[in-house]
């Protein structure tokens, strides 16, 4: 691991003492499992949950409900503008690029009202409570926040979800046991989906009852867990055969094969002046409000020209070439490639317009609109994280530390058959300061996130 700069690291604050801080830590370290939980990855321990507040853990618990009704809006609003119920553009903005085939399973009628049941936002926490920089539909973390609610409750942490919400959660998708499909792309995560199955296993006492399985054998029967993106389809073995599975009903596969649902577009139409009116009635005017507040403006980078007596909202502009002259002041903007791609995860396939130089941004917008026929991008406001404290323990020499930095929160929401989303865990991932992309690295701190 990676310690911080100079600037990030201090003493930490005193009130474990040294040696209540070291005896936490070895209890973390004797908790970690043989496997290991990230193949490849380390992070900066701490001995200490993150502690939110009673005012945001209450607003994480209300979002859960807010996301679940915008996820429903979204699966019907792409379905009512494939039956011409609401416009053509909709479903030809959500399909671009997508294999003919892929978009007519998504359509079939025996899963057209099927959605996700994990939610996962990818939150900042702002000096004004949080903003959400997108939705993951096939979220790493499961397992890992998984061991960090039962490692820091054991240490009396009052975790989010508590000990054991989020193997509840996660046993809820696959009850009485099923097949968790880890493919190659995501290889990374496969140790945190086999402890999650080993666990399950032992709290059932049904060994073998949840497995891991790789995307290159036969489709099995009963409830899948896939963990692969869409885009992968192809070079996965098992996706031919799973596909006609699902179709004959011998298979249950969650989450749904609906790419429309996995693109980070869906921002852009939230705010889209033509569909003000069909959220608004969707969500209710609370929750459409309320959405407003955390959802960033966004923008499809669609080169169709506009007319001349027209602007794009929010940004007062008459073309996307103006976008370019921006000064680096007024450019608290992102570029983000909205799905279906490698490049659509983590960080990759993100250009953050203030730190690039004036010909790089044009060059940016330009690759940007020539992606639009197949990969399009999206423009999204830059919310700069506030700064927070927390201890962790010098990789090098095990010494208490307190790390400056901007937290990356991920809740975890696991809806039941009625649709009902529960709050089961949330993952903070502290980043150094000086780090404006906030994702997991060597050098920021992962814990669980308490009230």
């Amino acid at each position: 691991m990676l310690s911080p700069g100079p600037a990030a690291a201090a003493e930490t604050p005193v009130s474990l003492g040294r040696d209540g801080f070291a005896a936490r830590l070895d209890q973390v370290r004797a908790a970690f499992p043989k496997g290991g939980l990230f193949a490849e990855k380390e992070w900066l321990l701490s001995p200490s949950a993150l502690p939110l507040g009673d005012k945001l853990a209450e607003e994480l618990e209300k979002l859960g409900y807010r996301l679940s009704l915008f996820q429903r809006a979204c699966n019907l609003l792409y379905n009512q503008s494939v039956k011409g119920k609401q416009p053509a553009w909709v479903a030809a903005y959500l399909d671009a690029g997508k294999p003919p085939e892929l978009i007519e399973f998504s359509r079939e009628r025996a899963f057209r009202d099927e959605l996700p049941r994990v939610i996962r936002p990818d939150l900042v926490l702002t000096d004004d409570g949080f903003a959400i920089a997108e939705l993951d539909s096939v979220p790493g973390g499961i397992g890992l926040t998984a061991w960090l609610n039962e490692t820091y409750a054991a240490l009396g942490d009052s975790v989010l979800g508590g000990s054991s919400g989020m193997l509840d959660g996660f046993g809820s998708l696959l009850p009485d046991g099923g097949t968790i499909i880890v493919s190659e792309e995501a290889a990374t995560y496969r140790p945190e989906m086999e402890w999650l199955a080993r666990r399950l296993d032992e709290r059932a006492q049904k060994p073998g009852a949840w497995r891991v399985a790789g995307a290159d054998g036969p489709p099995p029967d009963g409830r899948v867990y896939r963990f692969f993106e869409l885009f992968d389809l192809p070079n996965l073995p098992v996706a031919p055969a799973l596909l006609d599975a699902a179709r004959a009903g011998r298979v249950t596969i969650t989450p749904p094969v609906k790419p429309f649902l996995e693109e980070k577009m869906w921002f852009a139409l939230f705010w889209m002046r033509p569909l003000r009116e069909w959220w608004r009635r969707e969500l209710s005017e609370r929750h459409w409000l309320a959405l407003q507040k955390v959802i960033p403006h966004s923008w499809v980078l669609d080169p169709t020209p506009l007319p001349h007596h027209a602007v794009i909202p929010g940004l007062d502009i008459q073309s996307w070439a103006e976008l370019g002259e921006f000064s680096q002041r007024q450019r608290d903007l992102l570029l983000k490639i909205s799905g279906f791609s490698p490049l659509a995860w983590g960080s990759r396939g993100v250009d953050l317009a203030a730190d690039l130089p004036h010909h790089e941004w044009r060059a940016a917008i330009q690759r940007a609109l020539d992606r639009f026929p197949t990969t399009p991008v999206i423009l999204q406001r830059f919310h700069k994280g506030r700064l927070v404290e927390h201890p962790y323990a010098d990789p090098d020499t095990g010494a208490p530390r307190t790390l400056r930095g901007r937290v990356r929160l991920c809740p975890y929401y696991f809806l039941d058959d009625r649709g009902h989303a529960k709050l089961s865990g949330a993952l903070a991932t502290v980043c150094p300061a000086d780090k404006k992309l906030l994702h997991g690295m060597r050098d920021a701190i992962i814990v669980p996130a308490s009230a």
